[in-house]
């Protein structure tokens, strides 16, 4: 009986893997001596992505697959001195700047804040310790 159940459990297990799980592919790599690569890969089971750059300097590239809803996600990236950029129609956008913050902003910009004096600062001499005293720093 415990065979049974076992043998059972272990045919469930095998169905229930994903078609994706033996998913076939292809790459490419190219690296040169100057720090300049590029490389590309697509499965069987539509997940691609390539990428290529001057390393250590700037990079740009894209991968894509699809959702478990069947939609296709496609991503395309630049990463450079001004930081990691990427783009996308399924990436979230911030929401708009609400209107009365930028009237404020408007407002901020068309009358500048006039510089107040400063004023002289005081100086400050420590005590030298005498008899008595401990002295607390060097």
């Amino acid at each position: 009986m415990f065979r049974f159940i076992l043998v059972s459990a272990l045919i469930a297990c095998v169905a229930a893997t994903a078609e994706d799980a033996y998913a076939t592919g292809s790459q490419f790599l190219d690296i040169q001596p100057d720090g300049q690569y590029q490389y590309r890969y697509d499965t069987s089971n539509g997940i691609t992505g390539q990428e290529s750059g001057y390393a250590g300097y700037s990079v740009s590239g894209s991968n894509a697959y699809y959702s478990p809803e069947g939609q296709l996600i496609q991503t395309t990236y630049v990463a450079d001195e001004n930081g990691y950029q990427p783009q996308g129609a399924h990436l979230p956008t911030p929401p708009p700047i609400p209107d009365y913050i930028l009237r404020s902003l408007e407002y901020i910009r068309t009358h500048p804040q006039y510089d107040e004096p400063q004023q002289q600062q005081q100086q400050f001499s420590r005590p030298a310790a005498g008899r008595g005293q401990k002295r607390i720093f060097g």
